[in-house]
């Protein structure tokens, strides 16, 4: 695996595809930098090398040009956290780009328009890949975001760095994070797999059974697994149509020695919202005109016990609906258990967008091992997939 510490910058200039899909305010201000931070540590070894950075990246789901997805919006922010001027160049390809890639100095950066004002970047378009492949010496990958994407800037481009491909540091981090939960980790390795809908999940559920030794299943998955069990779940949320399905996982997991932990109680409630009636039950008797929102207190101590006693841990999805306070006890345990955990010697890791969400809304960013910084392409690495920007620099 060729990461930036194979080569030697001096004099070259870093094509570089970094994920700057960042939030923006009504102002166009970025409301979480997280991802700007996350590319500062390969940005300033190139620099620091005595290289050059053109940097490269799409911002949101532009339909053609759009004003309000210009790259430009978020210039005074990257500057801030690079500490470096940054130049910038309206288009991502043409005569003005190349210029202004060709004028690049030792220790500039030029940071190209939106990809996506161009239809040919979802397209992967070979064309438009070699016109951005004019641009720079060494192309380095350090966008995981977009990893699971064929796009032209994250794995087409690549053919044309036939020897001088690369990834980023954030990059062989995330495939490094992964490799360690569902390969190298030392055992008891933990799978919290939470969210709404098993048929999100069933194919990474799977692709663990073979890998883990303990598997806890929260959210509103839960109820699938309690009904196809003969279990009354009340109004809760339910796939009726994957109920054979869980059986099946349960028996798969029986058979390959992985232990399913399930809540045992839950707080309901009469209505989704932050202000209903709540009472904790049993997971198995939920009331008719109740849900189960959060998992119970009952469950939480038989979690942190499992969380406390496991060496890897992989999280994904909450317990429960913790954008409202009233249900958000359950996740925030969970992540207590986790920093617990993490601060005895196990290594965790967090991916998936809800909770990555959870982890930065109640301050367990810093308590965790690892916090990935994909979403989708998360997901694909558990399911086993390789993803196709990973592929084109191992090619």
């Amino acid at each position: 695996m060729k990461t930036l510490n194979d080569f030697d910058f001096n004099n070259k200039k870093a094509l570089i595809r970094v994920d700057f899909n960042v939030p923006l305010n009504d102002s166009f201000e970025v409301t979480d930098a997280t991802r700007i931070v996350s590319a500062k540590p390969t940005i300033i070894k190139i620099l620091e090398d005595g290289g050059s950075c053109v940097l490269m990246s799409h911002l949101g789901r532009p339909k053609g040009v759009q004003e309000e997805f210009s790259l430009k919006h978020i210039i005074p922010k990257i500057e801030d956290i690079l500490g470096v001027e940054v130049t910038f160049v309206s288009n991502c390809i043409g005569e003005e780009a190349e210029a202004k890639a060709k004028a690049l100095q030792a220790g500039e950066i030029l940071l190209l328009e939106n990809l996506r004002f161009h239809d040919q970047e979802k397209q992967g378009d070979k064309d438009f890949a070699e016109q951005l492949s004019r641009l720079g010496d060494i192309y380095v990958n350090d966008a995981f975001g977009t990893a699971h994407r064929a796009h032209a800037s994250t794995t087409i481009v690549a053919q044309f760095f036939p020897e001088a491909k690369c990834f980023g540091y954030l990059l062989a981090k995330e495939i490094e994070s992964i490799k360690k939960v569902l390969e190298d980790g030392e055992k008891p390795v933990l799978a919290v797999l939470g969210g709404a809908k098993v048929s999100s999940k069933i194919t990474v559920i799977e692709n663990i059974l073979d890998k883990v030794d303990h598997l806890i299943i929260g959210g509103g998955m839960t109820f699938t697994f309690i009904k196809a069990q003969g279990g009354s779940i009340g109004d809760s949320i339910c796939e009726d149509d994957k109920m054979e399905l869980a059986l099946d996982i349960m028996k798969q997991a029986e058979a390959k020695g992985v232990k399913i932990h399930l809540p045992v109680d839950v707080i309901a409630a009469d209505a989704f919202s932050n202000d209903a009636n709540t009472q904790v039950v049993d997971v198995e008797h939920i009331p008719e005109g109740w849900q189960g929102l959060d998992a119970g207190p009952k469950s939480l101590e038989n979690f942190d016990v499992v969380v406390n006693e496991c060496k890897t841990i992989l999280w994904n999805g909450p317990l429960g609906v913790f954008e409202m306070e009233s249900f958000a006890k359950g996740t925030i345990a969970l992540g207590d258990s986790i920093a617990s955990s993490t601060k005895n010697g196990a290594f965790s890791l967090v991916g998936g967008g809800d909770s990555v969400a959870a982890v930065k809304q109640f301050g367990f960013e810093n308590k965790v091992s690892y916090v990935s910084t994909g979403g989708g392409a998360m997901l694909e690495s558990l399911e086993g997939k390789t993803l196709p920007g990973i592929a084109a620099i191992l090619d």
